[in-house]
């Protein structure tokens, strides 16, 4: 069986890797244009949140430095980067299901992790956040096997390290802390420690968790922006995250559920009767391990109840170990010498692989990449801001800022031009919370202050989100400093039927409902 099983996960991870190198070129979304412009400025020595205002933990955009600097500063480095994220969380799974469901368990749960990671319904072909809190969280999980096992207190501080790494990824990665530590004091207890012993060693990982955020913030007070950084990750987050009531998030649960399982739903079939089978198994590490980290998983998808696609990544880990974890039952039911029996079940769990990929073939691997992003992106403007960035970077100088009104930060990358300010995301500006109207007033005064050369103004509700009662005193105020202080030199027309470029824009010609202005300041000014 081991034959058969590691040719399945190598099979599988290769027919992953084919499906992420043809998507390369897909252009970035604004998640990943948030990291990518932060991590271009943290490569100009600029740190986060001076420039560029972020409710997130800085540590992806330090991870997308990292890779910048290795594979390129383009979406398809950006993509490369993510390929091997994406890689090293898929061995850490195998090894992390190797210790706990043997080596077929192992190979299983790689190889479930590797698929549903790259599927559209969880938005697995971009470089979310949530690959980056993986990585590091998994590879906590197996020292925290490991330090469990034979106890260490070196390994529990390393242990420690990477689950505090992985709250700086982004805040949401502070539930895979939290099970680290719940599980490692059951274990202890569990184990025969006294409660004293189990406090100590809860201790010396709670010490490595906090150490690279004290660290952080260390080097973000030295470099003067702690501040911002508080109150964009703290005081907004907290406004941010009770927002949607309760009633409402999970009516949006029970809505988006479906559609993230959909194609795969093989996987999380065979996952549900892995957990169910955890939490009748004998060996109370497995089932304390599985049945914790899969509770503490869809906390982590909760948290704020907005259930985005790829929020979802974050339980796949737990999704993917109780594959492994039904996979390994089903073999041991068979019993090792029903060579035939044990063969047919390599291949249905394969059959159930191959499905979900089977089944999104036209966006994996046929599609052309523009056609692709149609599909997943509808019309967000995202390959847009490529040739919007374009333009501006050719009628500009490196010293000039920009401006855009709109939720777009892609743009201020692919322009490699400084933002005149740092709100590069605009929704905070619409939301109902009592920061929206200092928000707004902000935004304004520093744009005014750094006299922007090009102001692009996006015109769409995906890129504001604006609610009934925002206060809308912004766009009175960018109407009349548009007109006071620019020309017009670009107009974007966006439609299902496609998207019609004009440098300027032709006489009589009126912006479709979906439109991307672009404006110069104006030569005397």
């Amino acid at each position: 069986m081991r034959f058969f099983g590691w040719g399945l996960l190598i099979a599988t991870v290769a027919a992953v890797i084919c499906a992420r190198v043809h998507l390369l070129g897909l252009p970035l979304e604004r998640d990943e244009g948030e990291y990518a412009y932060t991590g271009q400025l943290l490569l100009q020595g600029i740190p986060p949140y001076q420039l560029a205002y972020s409710m997130k933990f800085p540590g992806t955009a330090i991870a997308y430095a990292v890779l910048m600097s290795i594979f390129g500063e383009t979406a398809q480095g950006i993509h490369l980067g993510l390929i091997t994220v994406n890689l090293g969380t898929t061995i850490f799974i195998l090894l992390i299901g190797r210790r706990l469901l043997g080596e077929i368990g192992g190979i299983a749960a790689a190889a479930a992790f590797s698929v549903l990671t790259l599927m559209p319904y969880v938005l697995g072909q971009a470089a979310h956040a949530t690959h980056f809190v993986l990585l590091p969280a998994a590879a906590a999980c197996l020292a925290l096997l490991a330090a469990a096992d034979r106890p260490s207190k070196i390994r529990l501080f390393g242990s420690g390290i990477l689950f505090g790494v992985a709250v700086l990824m982004k805040q949401p990665g502070v539930f895979f802390a939290l099970f680290g530590a719940v599980y490692l004091f059951g274990h202890g207890l569990w184990g025969g420690a006294n409660l004293k012993h189990a406090l100590f060693r809860n201790l010396i990982l709670l010490s490595g968790i906090a150490t690279p955020l004290c660290v952080i913030s260390l080097i973000l007070w030295r470099a003067g922006v702690f501040e911002k950084f508080w109150f964009w990750t703290i005081a907004y987050t907290q406004q941010y995250a009770t927002e949607v009531p309760i009633r409402i998030g999970l009516r949006v649960l029970v809505d988006h559920f479906p559609a993230v399982v959909a194609g795969a739903w093989p996987i999380w079939v065979i996952a549900t009767t892995g957990l169910i089978r955890s939490l009748f198994n004998d060996f109370r590490r497995t089932r304390g391990f599985l049945v914790e980290l899969t509770l503490f998983a869809m906390m982590s998808v909760c948290a704020g109840f907005y259930f985005r696609p790829h929020y979802f990544i974050l339980l796949l880990p737990a999704v993917s170990l109780l594959a492994g974890n039904a996979v390994m039952t089903a073999l041991t039911a068979v019993g090792n010498r029903r060579t035939y029996a044990s063969f047919a079940m390599i291949l249905l769990f394969g059959l159930a692989l191959v499905w979900p990929i089977w089944q999104e073939r036209d966006f994996l691997f046929e599609r052309a990449v523009p056609e692709a992003n149609r599909m997943v992106n509808g019309t967000n403007p995202f390959p847009e801001s490529v040739k919007i960035g374009e333009f501006i970077q050719e009628r500009s100088n490196p010293a000039d800022t920009i401006a855009v009104l709109g939720s777009e930060p892609q743009i201020y990358f692919y322009a490699k031009r400084h933002s005149a300010t740092g709100y590069i995301y605009t929704y905070g500006l619409m939301e109902p919370q009592p920061f929206a109207k200092q928000m707004q007033q902000e935004m304004i005064r520093e744009i005014e202050s750094a006299r922007p050369k090009f102001l692009v103004l996006v015109v769409m509700n995906r890129s504001w989100l604006p609610w009934r009662d925002s206060d809308k005193s912004i766009f009175r105020w960018a109407a009349m400093y548009r007109d006071a202080n620019y020309d017009e030199v670009g107009l974007i027309n966006i439609s299902d039927t496609g998207t019609n470029y004009y440098f300027p824009r032709p006489p009589n010609m009126n912006p479709a409902e979906d439109h991307i202005l672009i404006y110069q300041r104006k030569p005397a000014l």
